[in-house]
C-alpha cells in the first residue's frame, strides 16, 4: 500500500485520483505531479513500484505544502486576521460567512441550526 505524506492512498483507484486524498493536492496538482514524475495516470495505486512511489514522494516534498503544514498555515492566517481586527477576522470570530454571502436567509453551515425564538414557543404553548 502506498503511503505518501502520512496518508494511505486507496489501492483500487487510479493514482491520479488517489493522490487527491492528500490534503492540499487537487486533480490538477495530481496531474502535474504525475507528469513531472513520469508516471502513467491510468495506473492503479496498488500497481506502483517503490521507485515510482519515491519519485511521487520527492516531488510532493520539494514543491507542495500538504497535510499538517498546510493546515497550520491556514489556521495561522485566520488567527492573524482575527488579531489585526480586519473585517474578515471579525466574521471568522463571530462564526459568520466571510466572503460576502447573505445571512438574513441561508448561511446555516456557518451559523448552525436555527435557534427557536421565545415568541414561537409561547404560541405553541398557548395552542396546547
Amino acid at each position: 500500500m502506498a503511503r505518501i505524506a502520512g496518508v494511505d492512498l486507496p489501492k483500487n483507484k487510479r493514482i491520479e485520483i488517489a493522490l487527491t486524498y492528500i490534503f492540499g493536492i487537487g486533480y490538477s496538482s495530481s496531474a502535474n505531479i504525475l507528469s513531472v514524475a513520469d508516471i502513467n495516470p491510468d495506473k492503479k495505486a496498488k500497481d506502483l513500484d517503490e521507485k515510482e512511489i519515491e519519485r511521487i514522494r520527492k516531488e510532493i516534498e520539494n514543491n507542495y505544502i500538504v497535510e499538517g503544514t498546510l493546515r497550520a498555515e491556514i489556521s495561522n492566517n485566520i488567527k492573524r486576521l482575527i488579531e489585526i481586527g480586519s473585517y474578515r477576522g471579525i466574521r471568522h470570530k463571530k462564526g459568520l460567512p466571510v466572503r460576502g454571502q447573505r445571512t438574513s436567509t441561508n448561511a446555516r453551515t456557518r451559523k448552525g441550526p436555527k435557534k427557536a425564538t421565545i415568541a414561537l414557543k409561547r404560541k405553541s404553548m398557548a395552542k396546547k
